[in-house]
């Protein structure tokens, strides 16, 4: 029989579908809302996993589907702003709602994602609408409900849409990369890592009303990890930096194509770093993976080894 109900709100992308499996291993029933539900069949598969359609922006009709779990898991998160939802209406009405329906239907423990860097000074309006929605969990929360907040940096593993990202963007480009952003600093953190650090926090008292910065072990430049994944990939392809001026002229132009690879708000929340000067991985049970033992895996040419070591090296020289 499983354990418990969890529902996770904004779980049917790339960290959520992973959670869900991890929870579903460790014998919790799922019940994951979706805004289209025939766009997220992949997860009906997992075992003791219900797969709903719902508006979850309606507070009525999240009440109604959050009667009778026991937990909730809240990770609905948008890079871009657009007609279907802007930063404001997901990343802090949504958490507000989530909370006030906690505890209107008694669920004493919530759990949310929100990003490295959230803060009400960002510089963009992501990092300053997560912070907004930090600050509205607290506060509907009250003594009521048991709230953990995660903040991870950027997340990486099969079927990411960072690593990944940059592989598909270089094997599509002729020549050279123009890079925005090149010196941000990131330390990029294992999928696998975030969901058992979520899940492990579960049911641990010790993480009640406390907040996790998640990073992994190491530091890097955006430019040493695209080097690094030109030369996994086998891309040939130049990589050069731009400076903050034409990366915000970069982000200006391609704002305006579909499918937005880079906006102006994004270059804005690379000006934070997101990196950790802690461990909170450690603290929640979790011994974090570097980027070197598992992108090979599902990025490299096969037999393709880099040494990421020598990207930073060269990198610090630019």
């Amino acid at each position: 029989m499983p354990k418990s109900t969890i529902v996770i709100i904004g779980g049917a992308g790339f960290i959520g579908t992973q959670l869900a499996a991890e929870l579903a291993a460790r014998g919790y029933a799922i019940k994951m809302l979706t805004r289209r539900r025939e766009r997220k069949k992949q997860v009906i598969l997992l075992p003791n996993l219900q797969l709903v359609e719902a508006d979850v922006h309606n507070e009525t009709a999240l009440s109604a589907e959050l009667r009778g779990a026991d937990t909730v898991i809240s990770m609905a998160g948008i890079l871009n702003e657009s007609r279907a939802g802007d930063f404001d209406r997901v990343h802090h009405q949504l958490p507000r709602k989530i909370a006030a329906a906690c505890a209107d239907t008694g669920i004493k423990r919530l759990l949310h994602v929100s990003s490295l860097g959230a803060s009400a000074d960002a510089p963009s309006k992501y990092l300053r609408s997560k912070a907004a929605g930090e600050n509205a969990l607290v506060t509907a929360s009250g003594d009521s409900v048991a709230l953990t907040i995660f903040r991870p940096s950027v997340v990486f593993g099969p079927g990411d849409a960072f690593l990944n990202q940059f592989a598909k963007i270089l094997a599509m480009v002729p020549v050279a990369l123009p890079l925005a952003c090149a010196k941000a600093r990131l330390a990029p953190v294992y999928v696998q890592d975030v969901v058992k650090a979520i899940a492990n926090s579960v049911t641990d008292k010790r993480t009640f009303g406390e907040s996790y910065n998640l990073c992994g072990p190491q530091q890097y430049s955006l430019l040493e990890l695209v080097r690094y994944v030109n030369a996994l990939t086998d891309a040939q392809r130049a990589i050069v930096p731009l400076g903050h001026a034409l990366s915000m002229l970069q982000a200006h132009v391609f704002q305006l194509l579909p499918g937005k690879l880079l906006t102006v708000d994004n270059v804005r929340s690379m000006q934070v770093d997101s990196t950790c000067s802690g461990d909170d991985l450690a603290k929640l049970g979790v011994k974090a993976s570097g980027i070197s033992a598992v992108v090979p895996q599902y990025l490299g040419v096969k037999g393709k080894q880099s040494n990421l070591g020598r990207f930073r090296a060269h990198a610090s020289r630019d």
